[in-house]
């Protein structure tokens, strides 16, 4: 689809991408709907045109770009190597990704709150993707695969031969696919080189991950003023001072004098001045009252 233009033409950079990532090495089985885009069969695999993948590139890309609304453009990986790379295409693109499992009656069954209508569907791997090829089928959905040479191409509209079966060539087809539709957009020139490197589409397992961090090694942090240790200060003055001579008394601490009045001590007072509270000065009998006769 470069329609013989030099600026849709395959770089040589592109070029050494593909044969580093392995994109040509294909499957050692050929099916029939495939055959014309193997360029050499070996005993053990099969070698893809390079060129005739760069050309069904670029026209999946014109297919994608001419979508008015980019969310309209669905991206599926149900196997792991693509689910990173599907992430980052919708993403830089606007699509929207369903990595993971297919979700059955997405495009069908409009009861499901996934329920989605997209106009193009982009899948990584026609086998492990059947469930959703299927339903596009009976919506009128056109689909866009990258296909091995050993891939049904049933209902796929526009099969794109490279290797699916390893994980940089995965990562590097999303990529290339991802620049030539923000090229076609308009969104990065092509005079210019796109700034997101390769490296981000490809998968990476969580162990990797995880040995990756263990082997950083830990910097300790730069000791600084205030937890440095405490300099001791010398007294120039403090060798001349006379000592002090010693008391033959032991040193005791003195309790220092109060400024409160003193309390007055109700425990035990004085016997003078005390008043008897069981018996009253006046001899009074609270018992029976003296002055009135109640018998009478």
């Amino acid at each position: 689809m470069s329609g013989g233009l030099k600026v849709l033409a395959l770089q040589k950079d592109d070029v050494t991408k593909m044969l580093a990532a392995g994109t040509h090495l294909g499957a050692a089985n050929v099916n029939f709907q495939m055959l014309s885009y193997v360029f050499k069969k070996r005993n053990d695999m099969c070698v893809i045109d390079v060129k005739k993948t760069w050309e069904k590139l670029l026209l999946a890309a014109r297919v994608i770009a001419s979508i008015e609304n980019p969310a309209d453009v669905c991206v599926i990986s149900s196997r792991n190597y693509g689910q990173r790379a599907v992430l980052k295409f919708a993403l830089h693109t606007g699509a929207t990704a369903i990595a993971g499992r297919f979700t059955p009656g997405t495009f069908t069954n409009q009861i499901q709150a996934a329920y989605k209508e997209p106009r193009l569907l982009v899948v990584t791997d026609p086998s492990a993707d059947h469930q959703a090829i299927m339903e596009s089928s009976y919506v009128n959905i056109p689909v866009i695969s990258f296909c091995n040479t050993d891939s049904p191409t049933k209902y796929v509209d526009i099969a794109i031969p490279c290797n699916i079966k390893s994980i940089h060539s995965v990562g590097l087809m999303w990529w290339l696919l991802a620049r030539e539709v923000r090229r076609m957009r308009g969104d990065t020139p092509r005079t210019i080189e796109w700034d997101v490197m390769p490296d981000l589409y490809f998968y990476r397992e969580e162990t990797k991950e995880e040995e990756e961090v263990a082997e950083v090694p830990e910097v300790q942090p730069a000791q600084d003023a205030y937890n440095a240790t405490p300099q001791v200060v010398t007294d120039p003055f403090a060798a001349a001072a006379e000592p002090l001579a010693p008391s033959a008394e032991p040193m005791t601490m003195m309790a220092p004098a109060s400024t409160f009045p003193a309390k007055e001590e109700w425990v035990a007072e004085p016997a003078s001045g005390g008043a008897d509270w069981g018996a009253e000065a006046g001899g009074a009998d609270w018992g029976a009252d003296g002055a009135v006769d109640w018998a009478s």
